[in-house]
């Protein structure tokens, strides 16, 4: 009995994953693996492709509040299930090559299904999973096993393109190339629909149920006002901003391969791969360094990266003929800014935050942290399209530069007051 309720467990956390990076490959991985491709089969730029983001964004903004109290009305399978399904659905509309405004619709219409319908039912099912005493444990396989994941959906990627190429990358026409991401698309989509039955059909515990019937909590002003006058929540904000910009900084690695590395387009998708398979390997280690010692500790140290690269990158130091560079310099930058991703809310014990106000205080961080949705795309591609080329790269990771130090002074001092209230 004991090693099938250990099975059970095992299998739902693994759906948990596979749904909880699923539902985002189609509106991010893609465009960040094979972004240069991508511009160039829907015939856009960089700004362009930022703005159907920043819409994204917007949407979600506004499904980070709202997603809630549908997450604690209806179960989680339920939830994420249809957001798998509908999100599938804008991926074989994609496959068509929508126009410029029929795209910024379709990204609008993801911020609603991945937000909406499915972030808060995904956390909640997630914490249902922990339990009381393996909350850690939960979402660190969660993060890990994410990036895992859209590692692997970008190898699949990467090795179908490469199937529908019969010749040379070079040698290949645009519509060729066309063809060979739009199956790249239509499978990707098709396995995000599997997924979605199987949430359906098999992501059942009996926790969820009795839970869901006990956990409903009335979002109030007067919890609001509680969180507000926390000096750590602010400094989380702030935290999660520069960090997230940093993430979203990632999308560009791809680009960088081809624009200043002179890759081809299948060799800069398989840089933006090789980084997803680092998540999962940092999240763990930088998880279990965590425990031992203190998470603020580790999101200071990867500020600290982040800056240190990011004024690499800015410079001219990182070129064609400084390969080994440019993988240090990644491998850094990754430290950097999946340390800080994983351990986003592992700080609000150390904040002394109730356990009762988790819910409003992670909302309210997130309507600020997560605005880089809406203006790290546009921003980034203003300054690639502006001076194409390595310049283009230097001015984005100077912006890049000037945000980690914002999270460092930030990090640094969120350490310092959870120091003395720890003391």
């Amino acid at each position: 009995m004991l090693k099938k309720k250990s099975a059970s467990s095992a299998f739902i956390i693994i759906l948990l994953i596979l749904a909880g990076e699923a539902v985002f490959v189609l509106p991010f991985v893609l465009a960040r693996i094979f972004r240069p491709t991508f511009l160039e089969v829907f015939a856009i730029n960089n700004t362009q492709l930022g703005s159907c983001f920043s819409v994204y964004g917007a949407v979600a903004l506004i499904s980070y509040l709202f997603g809630g109290p549908l997450a604690d009305k209806f179960k989680p399978s339920k939830l994420m299930a249809v957001a798998l399904m509908l999100t599938a659905f804008g991926g074989f509309y994609l496959a068509s090559y929508p126009s410029l405004i029929m795209l910024h619709i379709l990204y609008g219409f993801w911020g609603f299904t991945t937000i909406f319908l499915f972030w808060a039912a995904m956390i909640k099912a997630t914490r249902i999973w922990g339990g009381n005493n393996h909350q850690g444990l939960a979402f660190g396989f969660l993060d890990g096993g994410r990036g895992l994941t859209a590692a692997l959906f970008g190898s699949l990627g990467v090795l179908l393109f490469s199937v529908f190429i019969t010749s040379d990358i070079a040698e290949t026409s645009l519509l060729e190339r066309q063809k060979a991401f739009k199956m790249v698309i239509i499978v990707t989509s098709s396995i995000v629909c599997f997924i979605a039955f199987l949430v359906y059909f098999f992501l059942k515990n009996k926790g969820y149920s009795e839970t869901a019937s006990n956990s409903t909590q009335n979002l109030t002003w007067r919890n609001f006002k509680t969180v507000m006058a926390y000096p750590s929540v602010w400094l989380l904000m702030i935290i999660i901003l520069c960090a997230y910009f940093g993430y979203k900084m990632t999308d560009v690695f791809s680009l960088y391969a081809k624009d200043v590395m002179l890759y081809n387009d299948i060799d800069s998708a398989q840089v933006g791969t090789y980084l997803l398979y680092m998540r999962p390997i940092i999240g763990v280690v930088i998880g279990l360094l965590a425990d031992k010692t203190r998470a603020s500790l580790w999101i200071v140290i990867g500020f600290l990266a982040m800056l240190i690269t990011s004024l690499i990158f800015s410079t001219s130091m990182i070129n064609s003929h400084t390969t080994m560079l440019f993988v240090l310099s990644i491998i850094i930058m990754a430290i950097g800014v999946y340390s800080a991703r994983v351990l986003y809310f592992a700080t609000l014990n150390e904040a002394k935050i109730p356990v009762a106000l988790t819910g409003t205080a992670v909302g309210f961080i997130s309507v600020v942290g997560y605005t880089p949705d809406i203006f790290a795309g546009p921003i980034i591609g203003y300054f690639l399209d502006a001076s194409p080329g390595a310049l283009g790269h230097r001015h984005v990771f100077m912006i890049m530069a000037v945000v980690s130090l914002i999270g460092l002074i930030a990090s640094y001092a969120f350490y310092k007051i959870s120091t003395r209230k720890n003391a």
